[in-house]
């Protein structure tokens, strides 16, 4: 009965680390572009959101205009 070896000839075990270095950085890349399109949608929706707030604003009554106007109509006199 022949006898087995378990162990990796040098060639093998530096094929393995070399797949494993690929697998590693190939897991990384795919992290950080997910991440990175989780922050694009984010700043996209708060864009939106701003951008509604914003034309919101401009129909308010300018309280401070008014405010301001009568200060600056106190101050001349």
């Amino acid at each position: 009965m022949p006898k087995l070896s378990f162990e990796p000839s040098p060639a093998t075990a530096h094929e393995a680390i070399e797949r494993q270095q690929i697998t590693y950085e190939f897991s990384q890349e795919v992290r950080h572009r997910a991440e990175f399109e989780a922050y694009c949608q984010w700043y996209y929706e708060t864009a939106a959101q701003h951008k509604a707030e914003l034309a919101a604003m401009e129909n308010d009554i300018p309280l401070f205009n008014w405010f301001r106007g009568r200060q600056s109509t106190e101050r001349s006199k």
